[in-house]
């Protein structure tokens, strides 16, 4: 990432022998997935390939290491998400686009995609983060459309892929700091409520999660917010409020444990049970 490549510069060239971020790189070439999901086996491929080409082939250590990082969370089974945005410094034209694109992926893989299509939907996450590092830095255009070629032609696979039965557990995603329905939550939301009608569901139990930026005593307030913003979404759609269960667990059970303080997407969510 560019706002960080010049301090990740100078302590490649002081520290790459012993640093956190050497190691990070050279386990990640030799990584294999352990007793994983299909998707995340598939991601552990991808995230690989991107740090040794970062490493080897563009000397980009900050990038290699993130892409490092990502390889090894998802080889030890942790869930591992497409690159939020607001992380990246994109030019501004190209920021709409990619949002539409994140929030379609987003929504194929909450819908099922990663178990449906393991390999294709590793491939389409991938290829995402790939396009978004390409991007940033703005300077290859061959680079530049080869990631974006490439995701486009994984995500139409995700979408001919027909869908399941429907499960019984969805899970929504919240942006930092927010209770509001995003337009990717709205169209898991959309899919919980033709699953509960086509399945003779009336009743929900609504779990709100936050991540360890912030307080705990705000966290708890957040996640309970963001469950009665998803309860709201479904009474909305006709279901009986009294019919709806909502509770909130701030920070207290991850998805993806992190260090106090940390900004985690993972960990900013609804599940929601079908009873």
């Amino acid at each position: 990432m560019s706002r960080i490549k010049l301090l990740g510069a100078f302590a490649a060239l002081s520290l790459l022998a012993g640093c956190v971020t050497g190691y990070n790189i050279d386990a990640a070439k030799e990584v294999q997935p352990g007793n994983v999901s299909a998707f995340n086996a598939g991601l552990v491929k991808e995230y690989r390939d991107l740090t040794t080409f970062e490493a080897d082939k563009m000397y980009d250590w900050p990038d290699a290491d993130l892409f490092a990082r990502k390889a090894l969370a998802a080889a030890n089974g942790e869930t591992v998400l497409p690159e939020e945005l607001a992380n990246w410094d994109l030019p501004v034209d190209k920021i709409d686009e990619m949002a539409k694109y994140r929030a379609e992926l987003v929504s194929l893989l909450d819908a099922g995609a990663r178990t449906r299509v393991p390999d294709d939907a590793a491939r389409a996450q991938g290829r995402f983060d790939c396009w978004v590092e390409q991007q940033e830095e703005n300077h290859q255009p061959d680079d530049i459309a080869a990631c974006k070629n490439d995701f486009l032609a994984a995500l139409e696979k995700l979408k001919v892929t027909p869908a399941p039965m429907a499960p019984d557990r969805f899970t929504v995603y919240f942006d930092f700091d927010r209770s509001n329905i995003r337009p990717d939550a709205q169209a898991v939301l959309n899919d919980v409520v033709a699953a509960a009608k086509k399945e003779g569901v009336s009743e929900f139990s609504l779990t709100g999660h936050a991540d360890r930026a912030g307080p705990p005593d705000y966290n708890l307030r957040l996640s309970i917010k963001r469950a009665e913003s998803v309860r709201d979404y479904l009474v909305g759609k006709g279901f009986m409020p009294q019919n709806i269960s909502v509770a909130g667990r701030g920070e207290a059970d991850p998805a993806v444990p992190t260090a106090d303080g940390v900004r985690e997407q993972a960990n900013r969510r609804v599940e929601i049970i079908f009873q």
